[in-house]
């Protein structure tokens, strides 16, 4: 971390409906590589990234219940499929020169490594870019809940969720024209105005733990810089103690 940096470990939470672009399926390069120069731009101020990734671009457990598919056997199929999103992302950023590390929920040693919390801290210790896949390991949990649990673990600073909105808003914007943009806002009142930001398992293992999230938009070119730098004008913050 330097000066010009607000945190020194994020743990970033990514859409895998946000890596297919525009198709909404599969893995689109032109996302993949933009997403890349983003983090390559706050790893080389210093900063100890680990990401997660849903898997939705690929197969959803929820949706595949609905096809027939017994939900547990869907959640698994999910998981395997945040693995796949996993390596794409690792290949582009060590395309981009930088050091990185698949950690698997569930073992498959020829593509990545199994999850060893200690491990994971002392690959971000050495500067390396730490990717959880393969969920928790256990159905029935989202990969956003993922995030904060591994956050947790890891004693990540922060939860970024990087999505297509550029915050939590007052109400849907693109149902409610007059939908405003809170720039923070406390986890009581998150849950008083009932605002979706997370399943509340995610969010109430952040608010338990005292981990703020900031949900901001991953796809404007910048800003996950500017988060870094602590710009309170992007994304919005959610803590125990706002103003």
């Amino acid at each position: 971390m330097t000066s010009q940096t607000k945190y020194k470990r994020i743990l970033l939470k990514l859409s895998g409906e946000a890596l297919a672009g525009p198709s909404g399926y599969n893995i689109d390069p032109a996302v993949l590589e933009q997403y890349s120069l983003e983090i390559k731009q706050v790893v080389d101020m210093g900063v100890q990234v680990a990401i997660v990734i849903g898997g939705g671009n690929i197969f959803r457990g929820v949706s595949g219940e609905r096809s027939g598919i017994d939900r547990v056997q869907g959640d698994y199929m999910g998981m395997l499929a945040t693995v796949i999103n996993a390596m794409a992302i690792q290949s582009s950023l060590e395309k981009h020169g930088m050091f990185t590390r698949v950690m698997s929920a569930i073992k498959m040693e020829q593509v990545c490594e199994p999850y060893v919390r200690r491990r994971a801290v002392r690959h971000l210790e050495k500067g390396r870019v730490v990717i959880f896949g393969a969920g928790t390991g256990s159905p029935y949990f989202t990969t956003d809940t993922t995030a904060s649990l591994r956050a947790i673990e890891i004693e990540s600073d922060v939860v970024l969720k990087g999505t297509k909105v550029d915050g939590v808003y007052t109400a849907d914007p693109m149902k409610d024209k007059t939908a405003t943009r809170y720039t923070s806002i406390s986890f009581e009142d998150v849950y008083e105005k009932k605002l979706s930001v997370m399943d509340l398992t995610a969010f109430t293992l952040c608010q338990e733990n005292n981990l703020p999230i900031i949900v901001f938009n991953m796809n404007e070119r910048g800003s996950l810089l500017r988060v870094i730098q602590g710009d309170t004008a992007t994304g919005t913050l959610i803590a125990s103690n706002v103003d």
